[in-house]
């Protein structure tokens, strides 16, 4: 007897596979001896899996739900990269014995199990917005974005972009089309995101094939104007980036940043940044941003990096703005100046580089994926309760957000232990940012709403008896949490940014 058939006998099951336009049903057990049934279930090329996975969790007829990835034979199920640094670069596969720091095997994000799920994919954009690149550093060939539409040297603009031979993206601190790194920074969060992998010379990067757009807004002095940040996430944008990679921050709210970044967000584009590096809860925008990932940085040990390799007085910034943390510090990266060495970097941007990578591999893995999924899949994969216990709470908290970033986690669907809510807009909060007063509509189970500020204090408890929607004010500027409980237990957090 086959083992494909068209209905699994369960009829809820069975309902929610018409709903989801099922291809194809395969038992993966079939036969007498069975005593529990597995499915495989097939559905139309761009289906939303993650919201058919949570049908079926939430249909309560089932164990469990899982997306089908691919597996090979390489080194078991890893693929390791011919590259001779790789040994160093401890935030991709840590073993214990990285030289220059205290070190814990499995401190890493799990790349070479990643790998043998998604390498990554030449149609996908990522825009580093920085101090620039070295681009013409043999670990780029072949790498950075191409602007097709323009001719290059011509000395018009071609394709009525605003830019004259913006061929390889754009100097927004120059005003010209040579976004050449004079800092380090830039090229160096771009070799953990993109440098050639697998080719027997120098570093690893994460997308093996994803194309760089250079974006300078940062001068040589590591600084920049905000509306430098603002023209490069819009031509970031309008130009095929799916995801931007914002490696700069400031103390002051900017309401033309934050346009462009709800511009890009609505756009179908993932905006990663940073948390800050002064070892505190200083907030730090454009990380503070609502839908944008903000990550912090840990260290060898899987702690966070409370001092960086270049300085023992900065460190990575904590707060209710935080998403996950990644590798941030002893990073490996290529030099601005050089071709033949490498240089350590330390810092959020690094931790940052790190997300942005992995977040063009789920792109590659999925390109339909919007800004908000691929933001629940990297918080609700980190892996929690890694790092120092007095800081490292389980759950969310404002040291570690949702834990530390697993690439095959994320590649893969793996939740460790976690419940992950069922939807990511249980909570919505509008206007957001807001100068006072705001609107809160929750879904219908929701049983209370809580805010805190910055220092984890109380500032609302409220029990919502079935209530959907209220009003309600905030008088002090800052970054909130809003968390609220549903009746199952599970919670949902939203960033608040109330402005003065």
């Amino acid at each position: 007897m086959s083992s494909l058939s068209s209905k699994t006998g369960n009829h809820i099951i069975d309902s929610i596979n018409q709903s989801n336009n099922m291809v194809q049903l395969k038992d993966l057990h079939p036969g007498i001896k069975s005593d529990h049934k597995i499915f495989s279930a097939q559905f139309p090329i761009g289906i939303n899996t993650d919201k058919v996975i949570s049908d079926y969790l939430k249909s309560g007829e089932i164990e469990y739900a899982e997306q089908d990835s691919k597996s090979n034979c390489t080194n078991g199920s890893v693929v390791i990269p011919n590259d001779p640094n790789f040994y160093l670069q401890w935030a991709l596969n840590n073993n214990g014995t990285f030289p220059l720091s205290p070190s814990v095997d499995g401190a890493d994000i799990d790349m070479e199990r990643a790998w043998s799920v998604e390498q990554g994919d030449s149609s996908i954009v990522v825009a580093i917005i920085s101090t620039g690149a070295k681009m013409d550093h043999p670990e780029f060939s072949g790498r950075i974005w191409t602007n097709k539409h323009e001719t290059p040297g011509n000395g018009l603009d071609d394709d009525n972009n605003g830019y004259i031979d913006d061929v390889n993206g754009w100097d927004f601190v120059n005003n010209d089309n040579n976004p050449m790194d004079d800092q380090g920074t830039g090229t160096g969060i771009t070799s953990v995101i993109g440098a050639n992998s697998n080719n027997g010379n120098m570093l690893t990067g994460i997308d093996w094939h994803c194309k760089l757009m250079i974006l300078k807004a940062l001068a040589s002095d590591g600084n920049g104007y905000w509306s430098y940040a603002t023209s490069a996430t819009y031509y970031a944008t309008d130009n095929g980036a799916k995801v931007i990679l914002l490696a700069l921050g400031g103390t002051s709210y900017n309401s033309a940043l934050n346009d462009a970044v709800n511009y890009a967000l609505s756009h179908n584009v993932s905006v990663i940044s940073t948390m800050g590096n002064t070892n505190s809860g200083t907030i730090s925008y454009p990380g503070a941003f609502p839908g944008v990932i903000a990550v912090g940085a840990t260290n060898p040990q899987d702690y966070r990096a409370k001092t960086l390799c270049w300085s023992s007085t900065n460190g990575s910034n904590y707060g209710n703005a935080i998403s996950v943390v990644a590798p941030g510090d002893f990073i490996s990266g290529l030099k601005y100046n050089s071709n033949e060495t490498y240089y350590y970097y330390g810092g959020t941007a690094m931790g940052a580089a790190h997300v942005a990578g992995v977040a063009s591999l789920l792109l590659a893995q999925v390109p339909t994926r919007t800004p908000a999924q691929i933001k629940s899949i990297i918080e609700s994969t980190a892996e929690d309760q890694v790092g120092d216990p007095i800081e490292d709470t389980p759950g969310w908290d404002k040291y570690y957000g949702h834990g530390r970033l697993n690439a095959y986690f994320a590649l893969t669907g793996y939740t460790p232990n976690k419940v992950i809510a069922p939807s990511n807009f249980s909570i919505e909060i509008s206007p957001n940012p807001t100068t006072k007063k705001f609107n809160i509509s929750v879904a219908q189970d929701m049983k209370n709403i809580q805010i805190l500020n910055e220092m984890g204090n109380l500032v609302l408890n409220q029990d919502l008896d079935n209530q959907t929607h209220f009003e309600t004010q905030i008088n002090h500027a800052g970054i909130y949490l809003v968390r609220g409980r549903l009746e199952n237990g599970r919670t949902i957090t939203k960033k608040l940014i109330v402005t003065r």
